[in-house]
């Protein structure tokens, strides 16, 4: 893995960044736009993953780095529930959802393999200062 300088390096903000335009995009069509608890709660939990990535980065500590990027793994959850909901309320066609959804599992699974990296490379580091 090359070294990441800047949270802009991390794929999974790359790609939380570009879920987070998806979702505003498709809550402001008309009928999605006014329902405006399920459109400030989508948007806030898509705003949350791409934002606790690049806090978390921005911590001391590898552990921090990582306890952030759990919650941003956990609104991911949260986003995907509000893309079920906006689908049952006709806010979003199946296409849309199709893509929603999709973009949302990669997303957390990116952030989870990056968790799992992560956390190998501290056990590593761990290790070495015992030898």
């Amino acid at each position: 893995m090359s070294k990441i300088e800047k949270f802009e390096d991390i794929i999974a903000w790359q790609k939380a960044l570009e879920l987070s335009n998806l979702i505003y995009s498709v809550s402001n069509k008309e009928k999605f736009s006014k329902d405006f608890g399920l459109k400030d709660q989508i948007r806030r939990a898509s705003v949350s993953i791409v934002s606790n990535i690049a806090e978390g980065f921005e911590r001391e500590s590898n552990n921090q780095f990582i306890y952030f990027l759990i919650i941003a793994k956990g609104s991911a959850g949260e986003l995907r529930t509000q893309i079920y909901i906006a689908k049952n309320q006709e806010y979003i066609t199946k296409e849309e959802f199709e893509l929603l959804n999709t973009k949302v599992i990669e997303v957390s699974k990116t952030i989870g393999g990056f968790v799992s990296y992560l956390k190998t490379q501290k056990n590593k580091s761990q290790l070495s200062k015992l030898s």
